[in-house]
């Protein structure tokens, strides 16, 4: 089933954005690529990105001692705190209150999606330095996780297919040190139920997912050993049972997987 007829299955039943092609840019299949949804964790990349530009630039270091705390400034005025019940990342709520590396929350914020770790990491990178690396484009990065009065006041953070696809870009062609880290981190991913389900087991995909209520998104580079590498975002907003989004977008990376010498003939 190619992947113009997987999202007719689910037309009428909520919005589903598409961008897949090869690290030059270039799009093979689009589909509604510059809507924007809620980002959920996928806001997570830029922020790490960020975060890695400053280590260039000699103004972070990922060895530099950070405290655990819960307590943030709000993008509305005031302050907030992470839920831990909605945090599906223990490790960094065991070290609250001592000092841990930046390098190791970068980890569990990316491997691990680590809501409390975002928001340490997001607190020294600076909003505006994360939100620059979606621009130009409708894709947006306005607050942490869990800021609820900002939520309340319409403050959200927003990501397309597209937006996505480039920041992925970005880290797929970025040289040196950096770009290997962060590859590295997006490859360690350890939540694989949507682009690496159904491809070859040993297959190397770097990649961010997010998940909320309607919300199932997955962003990666994918390296077959036997063709170049492509990249592929898919996000959805929808009524889906949350299993069903997922194997939606695992069915559309086994399309593009199958089409991987000429992704130009994927439909």
């Amino acid at each position: 089933m190619g992947i113009a007829e997987s999202l007719r299955n689910v037309d009428g039943r909520g919005e589903f954005g598409v961008w897949l092609g090869r690290l030059d840019g270039v799009p093979a299949f689009e589909h509604e690529a510059e809507t924007t949804h809620y980002s959920a964790s996928t806001m997570k990349l830029p922020v790490a990105m960020a975060m890695m530009r400053k280590v260039e630039a000699g103004e972070l270091a990922l060895d530099q001692p950070v405290t655990v705390h819960n307590d943030f400034a709000s993008a509305a005025g005031g302050r907030f705190g992470v839920n831990p019940e909605e945090d599906e990342a223990p490790a960094t709520w065991g070290r609250l209150g001592s000092e841990v590396p930046l390098g190791w929350l970068a980890a569990e914020m990316i491997t691990r999606s680590s809501n409390l770790a975002t928001n340490l990491v997001l607190e020294l990178v600076g909003v505006d330095a994360a939100d620059a690396l979606l621009r130009p484009g409708p894709s947006a990065i306005r607050r942490g996780i869990d800021d609820l009065p900002a939520r309340a006041a319409g403050i959200s953070n927003e990501m397309s297919a597209a937006g996505l696809a480039g920041v992925l870009r970005a880290v797929g062609n970025q040289e040196g040190a950096s770009g290997d880290h962060l590859r590295d981190l997006l490859a360690g991913n350890q939540w694989n139920g949507e682009i690496p389900a159904q491809l070859p087991a040993g297959t190397r995909v770097e990649h961010k997912n997010g998940w909320d209520t309607r919300i199932r998104h997955d962003g990666g580079i994918v390296r077959p050993p036997d063709a170049d590498p492509f990249v592929l975002v898919v996000c959805t907003t929808s009524g889906l049972p949350d299993a069903d989004a997922q194997q939606l977008i695992a069915s559309i990376a086994l399309e593009a997987w199958n089409h991987r010498h000429d992704l130009g003939a994927v439909r």
